[in-house]
């Protein structure tokens, strides 16, 4: 299935987790349908060891799903496989009407590249990545050929999103 994907891009302590869950936040007020997809750096664990399904992953299962009637998960263990490309991550999501990938700063999928005072590098991400197609900061940015938005603008950063992707208008609920 082919998903409408928007990626929120930048160094570490940019904002990039801050700014996807505001856009959530809003993008759902409106009545859009959003799912997310984050990737990490580092070995994650979203379980905990001594529960049910932790004992199955640790016996060796490649995938268990946590099912209740009010949510439900699946871990997947990639056990000595390489980390799956993006497209395949994506096609294994529910249909929705955006994906925000927040991350995956080498994929070609259009993003907002995030820029904030303090973050761990400063050099522009710009001139290296041609889907980036806006950047979002909290100080003055100049010398760029991408709009610059406002990092705590979230309605203004919400409708460029909406915009570019060419979703369709949606009533605040």
């Amino acid at each position: 299935m082919t998903q409408t994907v928007f990626g929120i891009t930048g160094w570490k302590n940019s904002g990039k987790t801050t700014l996807v869950e505001r856009l959530v936040s809003e993008l759902t007020r409106r009545g859009y349908r959003v799912s997310t997809v984050k990737h990490a750096h580092h070995q994650f664990d979203i379980d905990k060891p001594g529960t049910d399904s932790h004992r199955h992953r640790e016996a060796g299962a490649i995938e268990v799903a946590l099912v209740s009637g009010y949510r439900w998960a699946l871990m997947h263990e990639l056990r000595g496989d390489d980390e799956p490309p993006l497209e395949a991550v994506l096609n294994r999501l529910s249909p929705c009407d955006l994906v925000l990938v927040e991350g995956y700063k080498r994929e070609a999928h259009a993003k907002i590249e995030a820029r904030r005072t303090g973050s761990s590098k400063d050099a522009p991400l710009t001139p290296g990545d041609p889907a980036i197609v806006a950047i979002a900061s909290d100080h003055e940015v100049s010398g760029e050929s991408v709009p610059v938005l406002d990092l705590n603008d979230i309605p203004a950063i919400a409708d460029f999103i909406v915009n570019h992707c060419g979703l369709p208008r949606r009533d605040a609920i």
